[in-house]
């Protein structure tokens, strides 16, 4: 009954390592928006105290007719009335953000009062993770729509960051189209948090807007390719010298160019490179996992699953029609294959085989008693034969070797 006991007991500080970016983004979505404040309110504050203290000066000095002297306030009043729809739309950000993480400790603290899996209430619970997760992975996949959708129905809009990944893959999209104004504007932006990065994103963009003026070869497009790359590519000499040297190079190529680099730097595919850049950048600043939450769920199941058996160059009973088990093994399925191949195998203190093992000809082991009684069952095997469940093949009694565990 212990044991029991144990085994069904919720640990709750395991299931939220999968939960932190839940936490995480509202957390730098408020950061972020503070910092908005801050720069509009500085901006504003530069231009309209030396403003405010010229004009009481002037005034003073009767340098200014009154009517100049109120056209000076005026302007400054309709400067602050900017200012101040502006800090109203911040503000009603981050009620949105404080709201959003509300909710969303609010179903995290949900599994605090959960003390074991045999609960209704945990399977509830892991639903509405299950629906997270499935959004998560849709957003990703850009299914904004059917995720917008699954999120209305399963009332978790709130635990979803739906508006992040529309508006990532809205950039996104823009580069594969081969437009990089949008993903500049991102990048002015977001410019303070960019110099932490480890991706040289804003570079590569400015990068491709040179390739571009000098893929035209008009001489006129040309100049300006050169002042472009003084201004914007220039203060990258130190950590991109090579990159630079080369883009100098590119200057004497046209752009049907066999030679490399520069053929690779006139490939249409590096508006596909900058899209996957912007988007790993994008999830960096973003404190995002890399990876789709549902493939690291996924991934620690299929771990805990996974023997030296899977992945074997034997097919499973799932894809063999001659086999005859129902069984599906997760890991060796079409659609966790590929997902579970790089997996570490499980750890298991314990092993638990047949009594009576035995290895067939094809390397496979089964247990002697359990093998011969299905292969009777199928009835289509000799006297004297046995069949391999899995693989559909026949061999005799004879050619049956004992296994003996060490």
């Amino acid at each position: 009954m212990a044991a029991e006991l144990t085994s069904t007991k919720l640990n709750a500080e395991n299931h939220l390592l999968l939960d932190q970016p839940l936490l995480r983004l509202p957390h730098e979505l408020a950061r972020k928006n503070f910092k908005s404040v801050q720069r509009i309110v500085e901006r504003e504050r530069e231009y309209i105290l030396p403003s405010l203290k010229a004009t009481a000066s002037v005034s003073r000095c009767n340098g200014q007719t009154p009517d100049q002297t109120l056209a000076a306030l005026d302007a400054m009043i309709s400067r602050m009335q900017g200012l101040k729809r502006k800090m109203e739309n911040l503000q009603q950000e981050e009620k949105n953000i404080h709201g959003q993480s509300k909710k969303r400790i609010q179903h995290l603290e949900n599994l605090h009062h959960i003390h074991s899996l045999a609960d209704v209430k945990y399977d509830q619970w892991s639903r509405v993770r299950l629906d997270r997760l499935v959004a998560d992975y849709m957003l990703r996949s850009g299914y904004t729509e059917s995720a917008r959708q699954l999120a209305h129905e399963k009332d978790v809009e709130d635990l979803v960051d739906l508006n992040v990944f529309i508006q990532c893959q809205r950039v996104a999209e823009s580069l594969r189209r081969g437009e990089s104004k949008d993903a500049l504007q991102w990048c002015n932006e977001n410019k303070a948090a960019l110099k932490k990065s480890q991706h040289n994103l804003e570079f590569e963009l400015r990068l491709q807007q040179y390739i571009e003026m000098v893929r035209t070869g008009d001489k006129g497009k040309l100049v300006e390719a050169m002042v472009h790359a003084k201004k914007f590519l220039s203060p990258y000499i130190e950590s991109q010298s090579t990159e630079i040297h080369r883009a100098a190079g590119l200057l004497a190529f046209p752009r049907d160019t066999i030679a490399e680099p520069y053929k690779s730097m006139y490939a249409p595919d590096r508006w596909s490179y900058l899209s996957d850049l912007f988007v790993r950048t994008h999830h960096e600043l973003l404190s995002l996992p890399s990876r789709p939450l549902l493939h690291i769920a996924l991934s620690a199941g299929l771990s805990a699953l996974k023997t030296p058996s899977c992945h074997s160059a034997y097919t499973s009973s799932s894809s063999n029609s001659l086999s005859t088990t129902t069984t599906v093994c997760p890991i060796c399925s079409t659609e966790l294959h590929e997902l579970a191949r790089n997996m570490p195998y499980a750890h298991h203190t314990k092993s638990y085989v047949e009594t009576d093992p035995i290895v067939l000809p094809n390397g496979r082991i089964y247990g002697q008693q359990r093998l011969l009684e299905m292969s009777k069952k199928v009835g289509c095997v000799e006297v004297g034969k046995v069949k391999d469940p899995t693989t559909g093949e026949v061999f005799g009694e004879n050619e049956l070797k004992k296994v003996y565990i060490m």
